[in-house]
């Protein structure tokens, strides 16, 4: 199927009249960000935005989420679109008249517009109920930065019943602005926290041989466990182990009783994933143990790997051409280390995740600052096209154009 029965020039005027008003949402959420599950004045800012459109509004105990229903007069399929929430934990360095507020927080991953293109969408759907056939659910989700979000909404039972089918937008200053971007099948990784404790016996630096030393079995760990990804993981298999934080030690002259170790494991199947965990293990254990030492090993499981069903990534890359023209999406040759709670959902509903264009005006989008960067900006009039996407994506797998 590659006729598309939406009117484009439809959606991206909504996307364009919109836009002023997702200007200032957005300005307005990134001066305030707020971290994890209870975001306030995040959601007050949402509502406030949803206000007198008629939406069922539900929310759930365990988080500040929202789920916004829209009712077309039809009573078909059912779409989820979604926006998360929150920000991340460092300090805004970007210069911007509208910079983060609240110090140790900022929207360095965009989802400051995410909500404002879903907010944007949510405003215009409603305003063209009557092109809908079916009902649309705007899911305004916090806790997405390794805080289960998604997974939470979900088990408070507000995604219910579940959608046929589910579409997300995430913004990225490394690619052209305006192009969407997308693949079928993983598109980003499951992640995985990986803790590792060491402990030996602490003790005056000029005299190791009287102690047990953890630093150095620290260090032998880092290093044996890039080499046990290149020679027990399969090259086919992709696989990535990142130590990002050595703690040990207060002063120059002590050797301290223990060390930390902290990181993170990407992989794409639930196979490569549980071959990483034993060997994490046992090369953490058996070092130590070689040195005399103890290791303890503790690895939180953190998101499933995202995975786009090729129906809705297929819509996805005929709406967005049919919006903007050929240029407007690229399929992704490979999937992404990256990791994204949307996962959730996915193994719920047949779905997709888009990436959109936004590196700032005169900037290289191939050297600006990237995602989860204390530097990151955007160019905010993308969002016009967000929107657009997010309404046709709706109206498209609502009508039919979307074969389930």
């Amino acid at each position: 199927m590659n006729a598309i029965t939406f009117d484009p020039e439809t959606w991206i005027a909504a996307g364009v009249a919109a836009l002023p008003a997702a200007v200032a949402l957005r300005r307005a959420i990134h001066l305030e960000p707020e971290l994890g599950l209870d975001l306030p004045k995040t959601t007050a800012k949402v509502r406030a935005a949803l206000a007198g459109l008629p939406l069922e509004i539900r929310e759930g105990p365990s988080t500040t989420g929202i789920l916004a229903i829209l009712r077309g007069p039809a009573n078909g399929r059912t779409v989820l679109l979604r926006g998360d929430m929150d920000a991340l934990p460092l300090t805004e360095d970007t210069g911007l008249d509208f910079t983060s507020q609240n110090q140790g927080a900022m929207h360095a991953c965009g989802h400051d517009t995410h909500v404002a293109m879903l907010a944007g969408a949510a405003r215009a759907l409603c305003e063209r109920r009557d092109r809908l056939a079916g009902t649309v659910m705007f899911m305004f989700q916090p806790g997405e930065e390794g805080w289960h979000g998604a997974r939470f909404m979900l088990e408070d039972g507000l995604i219910d019943p579940l959608p046929d089918a589910a579409f997300a937008l995430h913004i990225s200053p490394n690619m052209p602005a305006g192009v969407f971007a997308g693949r079928a099948g993983p598109l980003l990784a499951a992640s995985d926290v990986v803790r590792i404790r060491v402990i030996g016996a602490g003790g005056h630096a000029s005299m190791p041989q009287d102690s047990l030393d953890p630093i150095p079995v620290l260090c032998e760990i880092v290093t044996a466990l890039q080499t046990f990804v290149t020679r027990r993981i399969s090259a086919f298999e992709p696989a990535v182990i990142t130590i990002a934080s050595i703690q040990a030690g207060t002063t120059n002259n002590v050797i301290p009783e223990d060390g930390r170790l902290l990181g993170t494991l990407r992989t794409f199947s639930e196979r490569t994933r549980s071959t990483a965990h034993e060997g994490i293990r046992r090369v953490a254990e058996g070092i130590a143990a070689a040195h005399g030492v103890r290791a303890e090993v503790d690895i939180d499981h953190g998101f499933p790997v995202t995975v786009c069903d090729g129906r809705v990534t297929d819509l996805a890359r005929r709406t967005a051409m049919a919006l903007f023209g050929d240029g407007a999406w690229m399929t992704m040759p490979h999937p992404m280390m990256g990791a994204e709670d949307f996962s959730y959902i996915l193994q719920k509903a047949p779905g997709a995740m888009a990436f959109l264009g936004a590196a700032p005006e005169g900037g290289d989008y191939r050297t600006c600052c990237a995602l989860h960067s204390n530097r990151m900006v955007l160019r905010e009039d993308v969002m016009a096209r967000g929107i657009a996407m997010h309404c046709a994506m709706a109206e498209a797998a609502l009508s039919g154009d979307l074969e389930l």
